[in-house]
């Protein structure tokens, strides 16, 4: 696809003292992260670094999640899409976009979509990755000033780790969480399609067991980082919205009509009559997205092909990968980090 993604229109130019400034910036940054962060073996054989209690990729990230903490200012407008990596991210962007945007670009006209020209990432894209991650944007901070209201942003930094502008302009979070089992999995097959494109060995699945169980994978740990935005949902109900994977799956048309009203666009009955949010559901189904074209053959911004986004969607498919006794672990770890949170996975 040669089209740059939408959000690139924020690196804007800059004068020469933006562009020092900026750079005065990241290099502060990558300071702070290599001489007083704890550090840990990494999936890419790279270590990772521990920031606020949980471990991020400077492959992946950068010393982005320091810059987007900085940086970043929110409007009550904004919507930000959070979640752990691989629990239903990629699906409930492509949902958020086409809820948000269906007016201008309607599900049913799908020769003109986005959708069919972009990742759903390219589309919403990771704060910390995509916009403030200094190995991809140059050291530049970008101007988001220049985005229409309302902004639609994605993030996987934990929700104790959040821009404080976010909390104190009211913007809105939608939350997607998943079972540990199958996101163990789900991230599992991830990797391993990363490291194969990297040269390097697939990782067993026992070792990446090992590694999830002490909290080590990327935003982990995996609990803690649920439980955050759990917590902020039960608090301020009107800001944090809390989505499970799962039940998604079983009943979208009734989770779609949730995030339309939370986002503050809910369908109207007309809308409802003329079968909006089917096309909605149908258009960012898992059969539809994997098959596109530039899902198939193309490369996210931040060099990850497009493919690996997609592997199966199931729920329960963890019980073909993880022995009995994993599984059983995994059941009593859940248990014991939720005891008492009202939440179950």
């Amino acid at each position: 696809m040669a089209q740059n993604p939408p959000y690139k229109i924020c690196f804007v130019p800059k004068s020469k003292e933006e562009k020092e400034e900026d750079e005065k910036n990241y290099k502060r940054y990558s300071e702070i992260v290599a001489t007083t962060f704890p550090t840990a073996e990494g999936w890419f054989d790279v270590p990772i670094y521990q920031c606020q209690g949980f471990w991020y990729s400077f492959e992946m990230a950068g010393v982005g999640p320091l810059a987007f903490q900085d940086h970043f200012k929110a409007r009550p407008s904004d919507i930000l899409l959070a979640s752990i990596p691989k629990c239903g991210t990629t699906w409930l962007k492509s949902l958020a976009f086409s809820i948000m945007n269906r007016k201008s670009h309607p599900p049913s006209a799908l020769q003109q979509h986005p959708l069919l020209k972009f990742n759903s990432h390219d589309l919403v894209p990771v704060m910390e990755m995509m916009l403030y991650n200094n190995n991809l944007n140059g050291n530049r901070i970008p101007n988001l000033d220049i985005l229409p209201s309302p902004r639609l942003f994605g993030t996987h930094i934990p929700y104790t780790s959040l821009p404080q502008s976010i909390a104190l302009s009211g913007s809105r979070i939608i939350y997607i969480c998943r079972n540990t089992k199958d996101n163990l999995v789900s991230w599992w097959h991830f990797i391993n399609k990363l490291r194969l494109k990297n040269s390097l060995e697939p990782m067993k699945v026992e070792e990446a067991f090992k590694m999830f169980c002490k909290g080590t994978s990327s935003y982990g740990p995996f609990w803690e980082h649920v439980l955050g935005y759990w917590k902020a949902s039960l608090e301020k109900p009107q800001s944090v919205l809390f989505l499970k994977y799962d039940e998604l799956v079983i009943e979208p048309a009734l989770h779609l009509k949730r995030i339309a009203k939370f986002m503050g666009c809910p369908f109207s009955s007309m809308e409802d009559k003329e079968g909006v949010v089917d096309q909605i559901i149908k258009l960012c189904s898992f059969e539809n997205l994997s098959n596109l074209e530039v899902n198939q053959t193309g490369i996210c911004d931040v060099g990850i092909p497009n493919n690996a986004f997609f592997r199966k969607g199931k729920v329960g498919d963890s019980a073909n990968y993880l022995s009995p006794e994993m599984l059983e672990q995994l059941d009593h770890i859940t248990k014991e980090k939720l005891h008492g949170s009202g939440l179950m996975l």
